[in-house]
């Protein structure tokens, strides 16, 4: 049987175009390696799974490439990745720092990618700082982190600093969708929406989730399939929910909430996807506000259908509930009773002003 090869390693980008949601990032970082222009310290910093590792091998191949013979040589002999997790002490950058005198055998450089560096000791980033102010011509060192403000002023005073930004969500998803034509695996727009909605941000994250749901569903991802293994809420339910609220159907609605229980979700998430669900009305209602909204647009549509039965003053009420409720949950002693009581109030923002109504009539 032919080994499985999971997709963030199968995919991982080769070229900096490659690279997704991080343009700014690599066209500044061909523009220096084209104008001869790149700093010997550089740091690559921002949250997990965004590319930082990956373009840090994809630039020690390309400085080495220009000009060489062999257009398929990798220069692995003069790329040295150290994980600082486990290699953080004063001897092992000593170490390091005994290894950088010596010049390359091929390729122009030795390039040197320190992971995770904010787990250096102390006296270990000491041990690196003359180093890496004056590095020797041959040598180039890459530094990625998560936690850049964990790292010493006078070791980032010495680097030049990128800042990678979280993958958006309409990147992931055009990149899950490259990689759904590529294996022959037919997809529900909504289904791959929700898997990178449900990465945060991290690209690693995403295609995590998406082996697993190729794993559970097979050559044909659904959104059923997503929402059952993620084990996620479906737009529907929340849109079932406010059509109660709306309705003043406090029965229905605690029948609702215990049918997500019995499902087995947690009612901490259901109480604060509501939160978000009421923030999308909202931001349906001004044409203005419309792009905030990351959803396919057929859920769009039925955003815009239900953001017409309802007042902006309604929502920002709704809004507030339901967030006080999120905010309060966990120092609650009952906290079912809590959300039974949030989700009453919800119903009843409406049916006041309607007595009001029927009253001065």
């Amino acid at each position: 049987m032919e080994q499985f090869i999971v997709s963030a390693r199968k995919y991982r980008p080769q070229t900096f175009k490659e690279v997704v949601g991080q343009e700014a990032i690599t066209n500044t970082l061909e523009n220096a390696i084209v104008n001869n222009h790149l700093a010997q310290a550089l740091l690559f910093t921002g949250p997990r799974g965004v590319g930082k590792t990956s373009c840090a091998r994809i630039l020690a191949k390309k400085i080495n490439s220009e000009g060489a013979i062999d257009p398929n040589e990798d220069f692995a002999f003069n790329i040295f990745e150290l994980d600082a997790a486990s290699n953080n002490s004063v001897d092992d950058i000593r170490a390091l720092v005994d290894q950088v005198r010596f010049p390359p055998q091929v390729g122009n450089y030795k390039v040197y990618i320190i992971d995770e560096v904010h787990m250096l000791s102390q006296s270990a980033f000491n041990a690196f700082l003359k180093t890496l102010e004056e590095p020797p011509k041959h040598a180039i060192f890459i530094l990625a982190t998560t936690e850049k403000h964990k790292i010493i002023p006078t070791i980032l005073s010495r680097c030049q600093i990128f800042d990678f930004k979280r993958i958006g969500t309409s990147d992931a998803k055009k990149h899950l969708i490259q990689i759904c034509e590529t294996e022959g695996i037919t997809y529900d727009e909504d289904a791959l929406q929700i898997i990178a909605q449900k990465a945060d941000g991290a690209m690693r994250d995403a295609l995590s989730i998406f082996d697993r749901i190729v794993s559970y569903s097979g050559k044909d991802i659904t959104r059923q399939a997503v929402t059952e293994n993620l084990n996620v809420l479906d737009y529907e339910t929340y849109f079932q929910v406010t059509d109660q609220v709306l309705g003043h159907n406090i029965p229905e609605l605690l029948i609702s909430l215990n049918n997500i229980v019995v499902k087995g979700f947690d009612i901490h998430h259901f109480i604060a996807g509501l939160a978000s669900h009421f923030r999308d009305l909202l931001v349906c209602q001004n044409p203005q506000t419309i792009n905030l909204l990351e959803v396919s647009q057929q859920i769009k549509e039925q955003y815009y259908q239900q953001a017409t039965k309802v007042s902006a003053s309604f929502l920002v009420e709704a809004i507030e509930i339901a967030n006080t409720c999120d905010l309060q949950y966990k120092a609650s002693k009952n906290q079912r009773l809590l959300v039974e009581l949030s989700l009453m109030k919800l119903a009843s923002i409406t049916a006041d002003v309607e007595k009001k109504k029927l009253i001065l009539e």
